[in-house]
């Protein structure tokens, strides 16, 4: 029996044919993943894999889910779990013969640089103040914390939430109708169960938050974007929501026009319809004042939808959702009756980084940081390719750099021979744009994350940019 401990990387290594990157079951996809890594013998009988609490934080999911999938593949006889020697790969009577696969030359390179846009550098994580907060909170939690979980979440982080809300965003809700979840992503599952559909959504957007309604029932239909944000006039009574990016528009950049906030408030108030409000990156504003929130203007029609996955980590696994008091009782249903989703000690642990005063100063610091990082990248598009303007840039983590018409596809592909991770503007269009009559053709342009890289790659990263787009 082998001792080596195979991690997560291995586990979703180029060599896998399936990734946790698709818009199905998280647990069903790990387990899909893991057990056609058994199949085709690149984790042989007796691999011992990592905890599932290393694991879950590796990959970016709840705990439960990679518990729950450990637990059914050895029900499965897949693995095998026995007290103080980890869960392995069961050992099998015939061994399993291993498959090779010809490696192509996309599988073979791994990207040198990534300026994929959506997550911080995990090296800036406070660390140490993280710690000293867990310290504080474990020490004065009451004995209820560590019982079932409430699915509306720890009242201390919805307490502390609502204040910070409150002064940072604008936001007008008591601790009662904030409900916590594990990111936008399960909030938005939550309310396509309860709300239903169809949803209008921005034109250009995540993807994944599209597939994510689908697969829920609930389809989407795109509402065009301009400089202004989204044409919210767009809106009819047929839709049960809108889901919106009002402080920064993803990825397209700007704010919602105000008088576009006012009229998708109006717009609610006269169909009952719902403003779903991706806050992703509200706090993250560098040339004046963060943008308030469209909630303020409207509690009881406007869902926020926040997390900490850009301020401090995506492996956290803390959102929130401040609901209109109408909502508040159904999505806790949907939710279950115990809290599945998110550490209580990561909730506490929160609460006690909010109320110190922490979370102001990590926010502080990384719009500090990532200020800095967006003006080198408008200093390096000036000195090399001047010819390409940049967008996008008063707010958020990205940029979007515009490219002249037809040379989208060109320029991702120099970038990847250029060892650089970049993606296209046109991996965000809503499938249903270009037949919906909206006004304006699909732009050609790069979605370029400055947070990512460290301090010392960074630079580099910038030259091998630019010598992938196209030339003036």
């Amino acid at each position: 029996m082998t001792d080596s401990w195979v991690n997560s990387a291995e586990i979703l290594g180029s060599d896998l044919p399936l990734e946790l990157s698709g818009t199905g079951n998280r647990r069903a996809l790990l387990m899909d993943a893991l057990r056609e890594a058994v199949r085709s013998g690149r984790l042989a009988p007796g691999t011992r894999l990592p905890p599932y609490r290393s694991l879950a934080a590796d990959l970016g999911l709840a705990r439960n889910t990679v518990a729950d999938a450990y637990a059914e593949l050895v029900a499965e006889g897949w693995l095998a779990a026995r007290q103080g020697s980890g869960t392995r790969v069961a050992e099998r009577a015939v061994p399993v013969t291993p498959v090779h696969r010809p490696r192509t030359p996309e599988r073979a390179a791994r990207p040198v640089h990534d300026l994929v846009q959506g997550q911080p550098d995990p090296s800036v994580f406070p660390r140490t103040a993280w710690l000293a907060s867990a310290r504080r909170a474990l020490a004065a939690a009451p004995d209820d914390a560590f019982g079932p979980g409430d699915p509306h979440g720890r009242p201390e982080l919805r307490r502390a939430l609502a204040g910070y809300l409150a002064r940072v965003r604008g936001v007008r809700a008591a601790p009662e109708r904030i409900v916590l979840c594990s990111g936008a992503a399960h909030g938005l599952r939550l309310l396509a169960e309860v709300v239903g559909g169809p949803w209008a959504a921005e034109e250009y957007g995540l993807p994944f938050h599209r597939s994510l309604l689908a697969s829920h029932g609930v389809g989407t239909r795109p509402l065009g974007v301009d400089a202004d944000g989204a044409r919210v006039d767009g809106l009819t009574r047929r839709d049960r929501a809108v889901l919106l990016t009002p402080a920064h528009q993803f990825p397209t950049g700007g704010p919602l026009h105000p008088g576009r906030r006012a009229a998708v408030v109006d717009w609610a108030r006269a169909t009952g319809g719902l403003v779903v409000e991706d806050d992703y990156d509200g706090e993250f504003r560098y040339d004046r004042q963060p943008v308030g929130a469209v909630q303020g203007l409207d509690p009881e029609h406007v869902v926020l939808l926040g997390s900490v996955s850009k301020s401090l980590s995506p492996t956290l696994r803390i959102g929130w959702m401040v609901l209109p008091q109408r909502l508040v009782g159904p999505v806790v249903t949907a939710k279950g009756e115990r809290e599945q989703f998110s550490s209580a000690t990561e909730q506490l642990t929160l609460a006690d980084f909010v109320e110190s005063g922490a979370y102001d100063r990590q926010v502080r610091r990384m719009r500090q940081r990532h200020r800095r990082r967006r003006d080198q990248l408008v200093a390096a598009l000036e000195r090399r390719a001047p010819h390409i303007r940049v967008t996008g840039i008063a707010a958020g983590l990205h940029a979007v750099l515009d490219l002249p018409p037809g040379t989208e596809r060109s320029a991702v592909r120099a970038a990847a021979w250029q060892g650089l991770a970049v993606e296209g503007l046109a991996d965000y269009l809503h499938p249903g744009s270009e037949g919906a009559g909206q006004a304006d053709a699909p732009r050609d342009g790069l979605v370029v994350g400055y947070a990512t890289p460290a301090e010392s790659a960074y630079p580099e990263a910038l030259e091998a940019l630019c010598r992938a787009l196209p030339p003036g």
